[in-house]
């Protein structure tokens, strides 16, 4: 659920309440004024644990987390200008982005693939997404 800073009234903060955002001091999501910032975001049940060891599972887990995130800030995935999308597995790429296709196919952000190395070997696949709400859209 998202809450107030308590040091600034225009900052908005979202937590999924996982052990890793209290350890290393970090929001699940924060919103600044109509820019909503998702922290990079894998595939994990409540638990900390991956849902699947298949990439598509956790891609889907990961974009339902971020949907929810966003949303509990006050925008939605039509919100989303920018996502960055990280794999450890190049082969995974192709699956990847036909997940991400599902979602944002119409929406359109920018995007950003790149492989990485996680801490945690299980993860296969994080997504991070920025969004900009509330904003009247403008025929170009």
């Amino acid at each position: 659920m998202a809450e107030a800073s308590p040091r600034n009234p225009s900052r908005f903060l979202m937590s999924t309440r996982t052990k890793y955002e209290f350890r290393f001091g970090y929001s699940r999501a924060v919103r600044h004024g109509n820019v909503i910032r998702v922290a990079g975001t894998a595939g994990l049940r409540e638990d900390g644990q991956v849902v699947s060891d298949d990439v598509v599972e956790q891609m889907r887990a990961a974009l339902a987390i971020v949907k929810s995130a966003i949303e509990d800030l006050g925008g939605s995935l039509e919100d989303v200008i920018m996502t960055r999308v990280y794999v450890s597995d190049v082969h995974n790429i192709d699956s990847v982005a036909v997940v991400h296709g599902e979602v944002f196919s119409e929406i359109r952000p920018a995007t950003t693939i790149v492989k990485v190395e996680f801490i945690d070997p299980r993860i296969l696949v994080e997504i991070e997404a920025e969004a900009v709400y509330g904003v009247k859209k403008e025929k170009v």
